[in-house]
């Protein structure tokens, strides 16, 4: 029996905040908030699907800085050095990680897809990507309903007599 592979998704934060209406909403009143939103969506995102998430914003305009790497509700947020983009970023780490793990990126510039492809990754659009996600939290919502349906039935069936029980049901289905 073989173990799942490990699957990532890299994802090119700017790209995403811009490609998201709901997020490039609120980066134009707070660009923190934005990133902020974002890494809660795909934190959520990783639990429910155990794909590694690896956030990855640029920062190859800002003077001096250096490249800053943080874990964040146990996915894994990058902040590039001066001069280096996203794109290069998780470029080199496609090359570094070599063709034997599933990676996947999201970014909706054709440019960095096709450099993604040629390096033996997968890509997925931002608004590919925006499908999943509301995909994995309505499953969420399914699951967290059946779970509280199912915690209720128990406490009720737990501490009620069984004839008392009946008689709800046959109350309920109104016979």
């Amino acid at each position: 029996m073989s173990a799942k592979k490990k699957e990532y998704l890299f994802v090119d934060g700017y790209n995403i905040i811009n490609g998201w209406q709901s997020l490039k909403s609120i980066s134009k009143i707070s660009l923190d908030s934005a990133r902020s939103e974002l890494i809660e969506t795909m934190a959520e995102y990783q639990s429910f699907t155990g794909i590694e998430v690896i956030i990855v914003f640029d920062a190859h305009l800002v003077k001096g800085s250096n490249q800053k790497e943080e874990r964040v509700y146990g996915l894994t947020v990058v902040y590039t050095k001066e001069r280096q983009t996203a794109d290069s970023y998780i470029e080199n780490k496609l090359d570094s990680m070599g063709r034997n793990k599933t990676v996947r990126v999201a970014t909706s510039d054709w440019v960095e897809q096709q450099v993604v492809l040629g390096r033996g990754g997968t890509r997925i659009s931002a608004r590919e990507l925006e499908i999943e996600v509301n995909n994995v939290k309505r499953a969420i919502k399914r699951q967290k309903s059946k779970k509280t349906t199912r915690e209720e039935d128990d406490l009720l069936s737990g501490r009620l007599d069984k004839e008392i029980l009946k008689k709800f049901e046959k109350m309920r289905r109104n016979q």
